[in-house]
């Protein structure tokens, strides 16, 4: 995972959201704190409304909100739920 000042790839996530329920509104926040505290520069967030766009779930398979997909570095890796277990999201976001 690239470091501050490092020229390695940043890590891009999307986060399928429905809404304003309050599951989408704490999953928002869960992933702002952590990437503010874990992975300040080197985070590239992209928020998906389903509810806005629902096409865009099929490309990405997605069939429950929320859903955080980690779209690089590869493998692309999820998960789903209001991300209010921080061990388990960055476990999932550090993965190689």
């Amino acid at each position: 995972m690239p470091t501050r000042g490092s020229t390695g790839p940043a890590l891009k996530l999307r986060l399928y959201v429905a809404g304003n329920g309050p599951n989408s509104v704490l999953a928002r926040h869960n992933l702002a704190t952590l990437c503010t505290t874990a992975f300040s520069d080197v985070c590239d967030l992209e928020v998906v409304d389903l509810l806005e766009f629902p096409h865009r779930a099929i490309a990405d398979d997605v069939v429950v909100t929320p859903t955080l997909l980690r779209v690089s570095p590869l493998p692309a890796l999820r998960v789903i739920g209001n991300l209010s277990d921080a061990g388990k999201v960055l476990a999932m976001l550090r993965a190689t």
